[in-house]
Formats: structure tokens, sequence, C-alpha cells
């Protein structure tokens, strides 16, 4: 599932209070069947999963080897305390450091590690 690992971007979608679906693209990176999504703390995304947890991520949807999860979403407030993590992402996205709140205050690290594969995966 080398697509997976290496895709830009996974499409996160998450529920709204009114049960209807909130569907974005976010950079991840992924440990194993775990992937860690960076954001605003104030994002939609992060307020969503705050109240309802459930998330599906598809991944590589336009390639020859698409895959569908879902999962159920840990937010982290301390993304100091994941030192791997936040080198990951500095690796895949020269240099990016989600430490660095300056430009878009402080972050979350969300946390969701697959429950199921509804395509592709194992």
């Amino acid at each position: 599932m080398r697509s997976r690992v290496e895709g830009p971007c996974v499409w996160i979608t998450t529920l709204r209070a009114d049960g209807s679906p909130h569907t974005t693209p976010v950079w991840f990176v992924a440990t194993g069947d775990t992937f860690w999504v960076a954001s605003a703390a104030t994002n939609v995304k992060v307020r969503n999963v705050l109240a309802d947890d459930r998330v599906s991520l598809a991944i590589d949807g336009s390639g020859a080897d698409p895959h569908v999860a879902q999962g159920n979403v840990v937010v982290h407030h301390d993304i100091a305390g994941f030192p791997d993590v936040v080198s990951l992402f500095m690796r895949k996205y020269d240099g990016w450091n989600l430490l660095d709140a300056t430009v878009d205050g402080a972050r979350v690290l969300l946390e969701i590690p697959i429950e199921r594969w509804l395509l592709g995966g194992s």
C-alpha cells in the first residue's frame, strides 16, 4: 500500500452537529495503520471530531490504487509530546514545523487508528 503512505494528502470526512458530512483534504503521515493529521485547533474538522469522533479517510482516490478507511479520532493538544510524528511531518512536507503556531495558531494532532478498511487496505 505504498500510495497510501506517499500521497500528498488524504480526504477526511467528519460529521457536523446535524450529521451532515464535512470533507476536506489534509496533510498526513501514517505509522502502520494509524494516520496522523495536524490541524489548527480552531478548524471545523477539529470541532466536529471533538463532538463525534467518527471519520472516514479517502486515500489516493484519483489513482489506480484507491483506499478508503474509517476510524475514530483521538485529539492530542500537546503535539510536542509526539516528536516522532512531528519529525515525520517535517520530512514529508519539506521542513514544515507543525509546532510553529505563528501562522495558523495553536495546532492539535488527530490520531486516527484505522478500524476498518472499506476499499483497499489490509
